[in-house]
Protein backbone atom coordinates (compact mmCIF):
# COMPACT_ATOMS: atom_id res chain seq x y z
CA UNK A 1 0.00 0.00 0.00
CA UNK A 2 2.64 2.21 0.58
CA UNK A 3 4.44 1.48 -2.85
CA UNK A 4 0.62 2.74 -4.17
CA UNK A 5 0.84 5.98 -2.42
CA UNK A 6 4.90 7.17 -3.43
CA UNK A 7 3.54 5.73 -6.81
CA UNK A 8 0.33 7.97 -6.63
CA UNK A 9 2.53 10.82 -5.36
CA UNK A 10 4.94 10.63 -8.46
CA UNK A 11 2.56 10.11 -11.03
CA UNK A 12 0.03 12.63 -10.08
CA UNK A 13 2.63 15.06 -8.55
CA UNK A 14 4.35 15.24 -11.91
CA UNK A 15 1.01 16.17 -13.58
CA UNK A 16 1.01 19.73 -11.89
CA UNK A 17 4.44 20.20 -12.47
CA UNK A 18 3.62 19.53 -16.35
CA UNK A 19 0.46 21.54 -15.48
CA UNK A 20 2.89 24.23 -13.99
CA UNK A 21 5.11 24.04 -17.45
CA UNK A 22 1.94 24.71 -19.12
CA UNK A 23 0.98 27.94 -17.70
CA UNK A 24 3.92 28.94 -18.10
CA UNK A 25 3.85 28.92 -21.73
CA UNK A 26 0.73 30.07 -21.79
CA UNK A 27 2.03 33.08 -20.12
CA UNK A 28 4.71 33.61 -22.19
CA UNK A 29 2.20 33.50 -25.51
CA UNK A 30 -0.27 35.46 -24.12
CA UNK A 31 2.97 38.30 -23.41
CA UNK A 32 3.83 37.73 -27.07
CA UNK A 33 0.70 37.80 -28.18
CA UNK A 34 -0.05 41.56 -27.09
CA UNK A 35 3.64 42.17 -28.15
CA UNK A 36 2.47 41.55 -31.78
CA UNK A 37 -0.98 42.72 -31.46
CA UNK A 38 0.67 46.15 -30.59
CA UNK A 39 3.17 46.33 -33.18
CA UNK A 40 0.37 45.74 -35.44
CA UNK A 41 -1.31 48.82 -34.16
CA UNK A 42 1.51 50.75 -34.33
CA UNK A 43 3.09 50.22 -37.56
CA UNK A 44 1.63 47.21 -39.53
CA UNK A 45 3.45 47.58 -42.31
CA UNK A 46 7.08 47.07 -40.64
CA UNK A 47 6.01 43.62 -38.41
CA UNK A 48 7.88 40.77 -40.21
CA UNK A 49 7.67 36.86 -40.75
CA UNK A 50 10.33 36.99 -37.99
CA UNK A 51 7.72 38.17 -35.40
CA UNK A 52 4.57 36.50 -36.98
CA UNK A 53 7.13 33.45 -36.72
CA UNK A 54 7.72 33.41 -33.23
CA UNK A 55 4.42 33.87 -31.86
CA UNK A 56 3.12 31.52 -34.58
CA UNK A 57 5.88 28.95 -32.94
CA UNK A 58 4.86 29.63 -28.97
CA UNK A 59 1.25 29.19 -30.57
CA UNK A 60 1.74 25.93 -32.23
CA UNK A 61 3.83 24.66 -29.12
CA UNK A 62 1.16 25.09 -26.70
CA UNK A 63 -1.77 23.94 -28.73
CA UNK A 64 0.71 20.67 -29.14
CA UNK A 65 1.47 20.29 -25.12
CA UNK A 66 -2.00 20.44 -24.62
CA UNK A 67 -3.17 17.78 -27.31
CA UNK A 68 -0.10 15.32 -26.74
CA UNK A 69 1.06 15.76 -22.97
CA UNK A 70 -1.45 17.74 -20.66
CA UNK A 71 -4.73 16.44 -21.75
CA UNK A 72 -3.76 12.88 -22.15
CA UNK A 73 -2.29 12.76 -18.74
CA UNK A 74 -5.52 14.45 -17.37
CA UNK A 75 -7.86 11.87 -18.80
CA UNK A 76 -4.95 9.17 -17.24
CA UNK A 77 -5.75 10.80 -14.02
CA UNK A 78 -9.45 10.81 -14.07
CA UNK A 79 -9.34 6.87 -15.27
CA UNK A 80 -7.28 6.10 -12.30
CA UNK A 81 -9.22 7.40 -9.88
CA UNK A 82 -12.24 6.34 -11.74
CA UNK A 83 -13.74 9.45 -12.56
CA UNK A 84 -16.69 8.49 -15.14
CA UNK A 85 -17.78 11.93 -14.77
CA UNK A 86 -14.97 13.93 -15.46
CA UNK A 87 -13.59 11.78 -18.79
CA UNK A 88 -17.42 12.38 -19.86
CA UNK A 89 -16.67 16.29 -18.88
CA UNK A 90 -13.62 15.77 -20.47
CA UNK A 91 -14.41 14.63 -23.88
CA UNK A 92 -16.91 17.49 -24.31
CA UNK A 93 -14.20 20.23 -23.64
CA UNK A 94 -11.86 18.15 -25.95
CA UNK A 95 -14.58 18.42 -28.51
CA UNK A 96 -15.18 22.02 -27.80
CA UNK A 97 -10.98 22.82 -28.05
CA UNK A 98 -10.88 21.30 -31.42
CA UNK A 99 -12.19 24.36 -32.79
CA UNK A 100 -9.54 26.66 -31.57
CA UNK A 101 -7.19 24.17 -32.49
CA UNK A 102 -8.29 24.49 -36.22
CA UNK A 103 -8.30 28.79 -36.18
CA UNK A 104 -4.21 27.93 -34.63
CA UNK A 105 -3.47 25.55 -38.30
CA UNK A 106 -5.68 27.93 -40.28
CA UNK A 107 -3.01 30.82 -38.70
CA UNK A 108 -0.61 29.23 -38.81
CA UNK A 109 -0.75 28.02 -42.61
CA UNK A 110 -1.48 31.47 -43.60
CA UNK A 111 1.85 33.16 -42.60
CA UNK A 112 3.54 29.99 -43.22
CA UNK A 113 5.75 31.66 -46.41
CA UNK A 114 6.92 35.60 -47.03
CA UNK A 115 5.24 35.33 -50.26
CA UNK A 116 2.07 34.52 -47.93
CA UNK A 117 3.13 37.12 -45.29
CA UNK A 118 3.07 39.91 -48.03
CA UNK A 119 -0.18 38.85 -49.33
CA UNK A 120 -1.92 38.30 -46.25
CA UNK A 121 -0.31 41.18 -43.85
CA UNK A 122 -3.52 43.45 -44.20
CA UNK A 123 -5.56 40.71 -42.74
CA UNK A 124 -3.00 39.93 -39.57
CA UNK A 125 -5.30 42.46 -37.15
CA UNK A 126 -8.31 40.55 -38.15
CA UNK A 127 -6.43 37.35 -37.34
CA UNK A 128 -4.86 38.56 -33.97
CA UNK A 129 -8.70 39.20 -33.11
CA UNK A 130 -10.35 36.03 -34.30
CA UNK A 131 -6.99 34.42 -32.39
CA UNK A 132 -7.99 35.98 -29.34
CA UNK A 133 -11.39 35.20 -28.71
CA UNK A 134 -10.64 31.84 -29.69
CA UNK A 135 -8.11 31.54 -27.11
CA UNK A 136 -10.03 33.10 -24.42
CA UNK A 137 -12.43 30.51 -25.02
CA UNK A 138 -9.74 27.40 -24.85
CA UNK A 139 -8.12 29.30 -21.68
CA UNK A 140 -11.55 28.86 -20.22
CA UNK A 141 -11.68 25.27 -21.29
CA UNK A 142 -8.63 23.79 -20.62
CA UNK A 143 -9.11 25.97 -17.16
CA UNK A 144 -12.29 23.69 -16.34
CA UNK A 145 -10.64 20.54 -17.32
CA UNK A 146 -7.91 20.92 -14.99
CA UNK A 147 -9.91 22.25 -12.42
CA UNK A 148 -12.25 19.58 -12.65
CA UNK A 149 -9.98 16.67 -13.19
CA UNK A 150 -6.48 17.20 -11.50
CA UNK A 151 -7.59 20.33 -9.43
CA UNK A 152 -10.32 18.26 -7.62
CA UNK A 153 -8.05 14.68 -7.53
CA UNK A 154 -5.11 17.12 -5.50
CA UNK A 155 -6.23 16.45 -2.37
CA UNK A 156 -6.16 12.34 -3.36
CA UNK A 157 -2.50 12.95 -3.86
CA UNK A 158 -1.86 14.94 -0.75
CA UNK A 159 -3.41 12.41 1.36
CA UNK A 160 -1.50 9.75 -0.36
CA UNK A 161 1.53 12.07 0.46
CA UNK A 162 1.03 12.10 4.01
CA UNK A 163 0.27 8.74 4.40
CA UNK A 164 3.87 8.28 2.65
CA UNK A 165 5.53 10.13 5.58
CA UNK A 166 3.47 9.04 8.18
CA UNK A 167 4.23 5.08 6.92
Amino acid sequence: MLEDCKSALERWGGVHKLIDRWLDERRELLVNFVELKEACDAELEAVTKERIDGFSELLMDYISAGHFEVYPQLREEARAFEDESALTLADRLLERLEMSTELVLDFDAEYASPGRVRQYLGRLPAWLERLAHGLTERFSLEDQLIGRIHARHAPDAARAEAASRTS
